[in-house]
């Protein structure tokens, strides 16, 4: 079973990238391997090399076929995932930001996991809010289309191991799995917005997803390394319609909000980002940066699926979801049923 990992830590060595036709015996292998220092080897030296278009589609094309997946009775739902990676540090936008499109009336079926690089990953911080971050798969559908909004815990969907995810916790740095992770959403949600630590990873992922499907996503990183849609300068973007893909840059100032230093956005913990998302979602930051962040990101979501002609009306449509108490009431669904 190694023997293929150690070939691939010598190929890797030298710049050379992973065979189509040794996909899926790389893959069973790095499953299936129980010594820890290997593992790391391997994703050392294949992180130090760089992931090509080709192999992000390769891993993600292998671990989509091999999914359990659920239905969704919603014809238009999106995703709101990050890579993770960023050393930035925030809290969980992408969380925050999936109650108030939910809330716009949006559905989301939203695919993460536990932190590997990050402080807090979107499970833990779920956990913190008395929501079952680990729900059945059973349980997950039926929260998508009696409530619009659910959360796929990736291990309960996607075939991976204990150790290898020891491993990358460990390594201190993202892998390819962070790549390959956020392509796969088992709901197959039609609309994606996908943030990646690193602006090489833009376009890569991007004709990634086109290869593999969407009907329509968005790839995005910020200027100052977010995996979200920042407000502390440019976010790069690439949106992907079917197959064909196109790059551009967007401001704060596009969607009529206002600049903010990536400092303001920062948690230590899973705790201090579960109040964080409560507080927001509760109102309390209305009009400063902390409900900005969420709301810009929400509001992309929510143009993509065509619910709003421009950034700045999904804005308004999302500032209101808050308002109302619509995005605070999603929560407390999922919440409701965790207590169950």
């Amino acid at each position: 079973m190694s023997n293929i990992l150690h070939r691939y830590i010598g190929e890797f060595g030298k710049g050379g990238d992973l065979a189509v036709a040794d996909t899926e015996e790389f893959l069973d292998a790095m499953i299936g391997e129980s010594d820890e220092t290997l593992i790391a080897s391997v994703l050392r030296q294949w992180n130090e090399k760089g992931f090509t278009e080709d192999e992000i589609f390769q891993v993600a094309a292998l671990m989509r076929r091999r999914c359990r997946s659920i239905a969704s009775r919603h014809k238009d739902f999106v995703d709101i995932v990050g890579t993770g990676g960023s050393k930035a540090k925030t809290f969980n936008v992408s969380t925050a930001a999936a109650f108030t499109v939910a809330g716009h009336g949006i559905p989301v079926a939203k695919h993460g996991n536990k932190a590997a690089t990050s402080n807090s990953g979107s499970a833990d911080v779920l956990a913190e809010l008395n929501v079952d971050a680990a729900a059945t798969p059973e349980a997950v559908e039926r929260n998508l289309n009696e409530f619009g909004i659910c959360f796929m815990f990736a291990p309960n969907y996607h075939r991976l191991s204990p150790t290898l995810g020891k491993v990358r916790r460990g390594l201190g740095f993202p892998t390819i799995f962070n790549c390959v992770g956020p392509l796969c959403n088992p709901a197959n949600a039609p609309f994606q917005i996908i943030g990646v630590w690193d602006r090489q990873l833009v376009p890569k992922m991007a004709n990634a997803l086109a290869r593999l499907g969407t009907k329509r996503s968005w790839i995005v990183h910020g200027s100052d390394g977010l995996d979200e849609i920042t407000l502390a300068g440019k976010t790069y973007i690439a949106q992907i319609d079917g197959t064909t893909m196109r790059e551009f840059e967007i401001l704060p100032s596009d969607a009529g909000l206002n600049e903010a230093l990536t400092e303001n956005f920062r948690a230590a913990s899973p705790a201090e980002s579960a109040r964080l998302i409560e507080d927001v979602l509760n109102g309390k930051y209305a009009g400063e940066p902390v409900q900005d962040i969420v709301v810009i990101n929400a509001a992309a979501a929510i143009a993509l699926t065509g619910g709003a002609d421009n950034l700045k009306d999904a804005v308004s449509l999302a500032r209101e979801s808050i308002r109302s108490g619509k995005a605070t009431a999603k929560l407390d669904a999922l919440r409701k049923e965790a207590a169950k």
